[in-house]
Protein backbone atom coordinates (compact mmCIF):
# COMPACT_ATOMS: atom_id res chain seq x y z
CA UNK A 1 0.00 0.00 0.00
CA UNK A 2 1.21 3.49 -0.92
CA UNK A 3 0.02 6.41 1.20
CA UNK A 4 0.35 9.96 -0.12
CA UNK A 5 0.26 13.17 1.92
CA UNK A 6 0.23 16.56 0.20
CA UNK A 7 1.40 19.80 1.77
CA UNK A 8 2.33 23.33 0.76
CA UNK A 9 -1.01 24.72 -0.31
CA UNK A 10 -2.34 28.05 0.83
CA UNK A 11 -3.49 31.51 -0.15
CA UNK A 12 -1.34 33.55 -2.53
CA UNK A 13 -1.76 36.65 -4.64
CA UNK A 14 -1.75 36.53 -8.43
CA UNK A 15 1.81 36.31 -9.66
CA UNK A 16 2.96 34.57 -6.52
CA UNK A 17 4.55 31.16 -6.11
CA UNK A 18 3.97 27.99 -4.12
CA UNK A 19 5.70 24.64 -3.93
CA UNK A 20 3.55 21.62 -3.24
CA UNK A 21 5.03 18.46 -1.79
CA UNK A 22 3.70 14.93 -1.82
CA UNK A 23 5.33 12.56 0.62
CA UNK A 24 4.83 8.86 0.03
CA UNK A 25 5.02 6.02 2.49
CA UNK A 26 5.18 2.37 1.64
CA UNK A 27 7.35 0.31 -0.61
CA UNK A 28 8.35 0.72 -4.23
CA UNK A 29 7.82 4.47 -4.59
CA UNK A 30 10.50 4.61 -7.26
CA UNK A 31 8.48 2.21 -9.42
CA UNK A 32 5.47 4.55 -9.71
CA UNK A 33 4.68 7.23 -12.20
CA UNK A 34 3.68 10.29 -10.18
CA UNK A 35 1.23 12.99 -11.13
CA UNK A 36 -0.51 16.10 -9.91
CA UNK A 37 -4.18 16.71 -10.61
CA UNK A 38 -6.39 19.59 -9.61
CA UNK A 39 -10.10 20.11 -9.21
CA UNK A 40 -11.73 23.50 -8.98
CA UNK A 41 -15.05 23.84 -7.22
CA UNK A 42 -17.84 22.68 -9.50
CA UNK A 43 -15.46 21.48 -12.20
CA UNK A 44 -14.00 18.15 -13.24
CA UNK A 45 -10.60 16.98 -12.13
CA UNK A 46 -7.83 17.76 -14.60
CA UNK A 47 -4.30 16.52 -15.06
CA UNK A 48 -1.64 19.10 -14.27
CA UNK A 49 1.66 17.25 -14.61
CA UNK A 50 3.25 13.82 -14.58
CA UNK A 51 6.73 12.51 -14.00
CA UNK A 52 7.97 9.06 -14.89
CA UNK A 53 10.15 6.68 -12.94
CA UNK A 54 13.13 7.94 -14.90
CA UNK A 55 12.25 11.60 -14.36
CA UNK A 56 10.66 12.45 -17.71
CA UNK A 57 8.13 15.20 -17.10
CA UNK A 58 4.91 16.28 -18.77
CA UNK A 59 3.11 19.52 -17.98
CA UNK A 60 -0.32 20.48 -19.21
CA UNK A 61 -0.55 23.34 -21.68
CA UNK A 62 -2.59 25.39 -19.23
CA UNK A 63 0.36 25.61 -16.83
CA UNK A 64 3.31 25.09 -19.15
CA UNK A 65 6.07 27.58 -18.51
CA UNK A 66 4.78 28.27 -15.02
CA UNK A 67 4.68 24.88 -13.25
CA UNK A 68 7.45 22.32 -12.85
CA UNK A 69 7.13 18.78 -11.53
CA UNK A 70 10.06 16.93 -9.99
CA UNK A 71 10.72 13.94 -7.77
CA UNK A 72 13.27 12.82 -5.25
CA UNK A 73 13.14 9.06 -5.03
CA UNK A 74 15.56 9.00 -2.11
CA UNK A 75 13.02 11.04 -0.11
CA UNK A 76 9.94 9.34 -1.58
CA UNK A 77 8.64 12.78 -2.50
CA UNK A 78 7.24 14.50 -5.58
CA UNK A 79 7.03 18.28 -5.92
CA UNK A 80 5.07 20.79 -7.92
CA UNK A 81 6.69 24.20 -8.20
CA UNK A 82 4.05 26.74 -9.18
CA UNK A 83 5.13 30.18 -10.35
CA UNK A 84 3.21 33.17 -11.68
CA UNK A 85 0.01 31.84 -10.20
CA UNK A 86 -3.30 32.96 -11.65
CA UNK A 87 -6.79 33.01 -10.14
CA UNK A 88 -7.78 30.17 -12.47
CA UNK A 89 -5.19 27.99 -10.73
CA UNK A 90 -7.39 27.98 -7.64
CA UNK A 91 -8.27 24.36 -6.91
CA UNK A 92 -7.67 21.41 -4.67
CA UNK A 93 -4.46 19.77 -5.83
CA UNK A 94 -4.13 16.01 -5.57
CA UNK A 95 -1.07 13.81 -5.72
CA UNK A 96 -1.40 10.55 -7.65
CA UNK A 97 0.76 7.46 -7.93
CA UNK A 98 0.15 4.85 -10.61
CA UNK A 99 1.87 1.72 -11.77
CA UNK A 100 0.98 -0.88 -14.34
CA UNK A 101 2.85 -4.12 -13.86
CA UNK A 102 4.29 -6.17 -16.66
CA UNK A 103 1.31 -8.49 -16.21
CA UNK A 104 -1.12 -5.62 -16.82
CA UNK A 105 -2.30 -5.07 -13.24
CA UNK A 106 -2.81 -1.37 -12.48
CA UNK A 107 -2.27 0.18 -9.07
CA UNK A 108 -3.54 3.70 -8.38
CA UNK A 109 -3.29 5.78 -5.19
CA UNK A 110 -4.39 9.30 -4.26
CA UNK A 111 -3.54 11.80 -1.60
CA UNK A 112 -6.11 13.74 0.39
CA UNK A 113 -5.56 16.98 -1.51
CA UNK A 114 -4.29 20.42 -0.58
CA UNK A 115 -6.10 23.69 -1.26
CA UNK A 116 -4.48 26.36 -3.41
CA UNK A 117 -6.25 29.70 -3.57
CA UNK A 118 -4.99 32.53 -5.79
CA UNK A 119 -6.70 35.80 -4.99
CA UNK A 120 -6.02 39.46 -4.38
Amino acid sequence: QVQLVESGGGLVQPGGSLRLSCAASGNFFSFYTMAWYRQASGKQRELVATISVGGSAFVADSVKGRFTISRDNAKNTVYLQMNNLKPEDTAVYYCNAVRTSITGVRSDFWGQGTQVTVSS
